[in-house]
């Protein structure tokens, strides 16, 4: 078999993609794979809030496009960036064990939140981490900041921003730990729904696909990103909504946290439960309900059903 793997042509998202092909080059059947390196609208406008031009779903529809007319079979994902709800003929088949799913302060000075000086400037593009930050922190100022990971980390040495939060996932794949001045404490940074997942897309009605890619799948992490998806897609969030979820496995035990602020930190949701890990799903959507009762949709400016 071969199969052709489309990716961006961000360093981390080739990174990925490449990380990916080594695991399936080792797979019985499978003679060749090959990347397909693609652009995308979300890579191309810099320029501009993702929020104001549709969201983290700029940056994998050209994939799905490529995967639809033929020009590749699968399509390699942070899954903290992909919509919780697929397009019709396409699903995700897999999810390889989650990396650090934790956020990272990136400064020259700082080694922790607390040390930022009063109204330091902080680059972020994330509603979710500007949110948790301003709650903490409402001295701060906070930015935008587009572009890969070592475009913003070049801003920041050029002293664009006082800091800048980056996931630490990334930072790792990349090589780039020593950059991490303090990784944060999830009761401080709660982190997006399946943030350091991998994921793989293909299209649904390809069976051959599906069924290879379930050797690859790594069970706690499928669950997990279940539950967190879940509660995004049950809130009728969006990837760039000021939402986190995080959900840990221990045995079949499942625990799930999740959180819905307004951007600028006035208000903040959290709400937290725990079951069975096979009820992940489940445990999703009863969690989401709790915050849905506590005021969400107004928070997150979603219509309650």
């Amino acid at each position: 078999m071969i199969i052709r793997v489309a990716t961006r042509k961000s360093p981390l998202a080739v990174w990925q993609a490449e990380h990916v092909a080594a695991i399936l080059r080792n797979m019985p059947g499978v003679s060749t794979v090959e990347l397909l390196l693609l652009s995308t609208r979300g890579d191309e406008i810099l320029d501009k809030s993702l929020q104001l031009i549709g969201g983290k779903g700029l940056f994998i529809k050209e994939l799905e496009v490529a995967m639809a007319d033929g020009r590749a079979d699968i399509a390699v994902h942070s899954m903290k960036d992909v919509p919780a709800i697929m397009p019709d003929g396409f699903c995700v088949a897999a999810v390889l064990e989650r990396a650090n799913p934790f956020d990272a302060l990136v400064s020259k000075n700082a080694h922790s939140l607390a040390e930022l000086p009063d109204g330091a400037l902080i680059g972020s593009s994330s509603l979710r981490r500007q949110s948790q930050l301003l709650a903490l922190r409402p001295d701060l100022r906070i930015e935008p900041v587009r572009g890969n990971v070592n475009t913003r980390l070049q801003k920041l040495d050029d002293g664009d921003f006082d800091a800048i939060l980056l996931a630490c996932a990334g930072l790792e794949r990349l090589g780039l730990s020593v950059r991490i001045s303090a990784q944060l404490d999830p009761d401080d940074m709660l982190p997006a729904a399946a943030q350091g997942v991998i994921g793989i897309e293909c299209r649904t009605e390809r069976a051959d696909l599906r069924d290879l890619l379930q050797q690859v799948e790594h069970g706690p992490t499928k669950l997990t990103t279940l539950a967190e998806r879940a509660v995004t897609e049950h809130l009728q969030a969006t990837c760039h909504s000021p939402l986190a979820s995080y959900a840990t496995v221990d045995g079949e035990t499942l625990t799930l946290r999740s959180l819905a602020a307004r951007p600028d930190g006035s208000s903040v949701i959290r709400e937290e439960i725990t079951g069975t890990s096979d009820d992940a799903q489940t445990l999703g959507i009863t969690l989401a309900e709790r915050m849905l009762e506590l005021g969400a949709a107004d928070i997150l400016g979603v219509e309650a059903e």
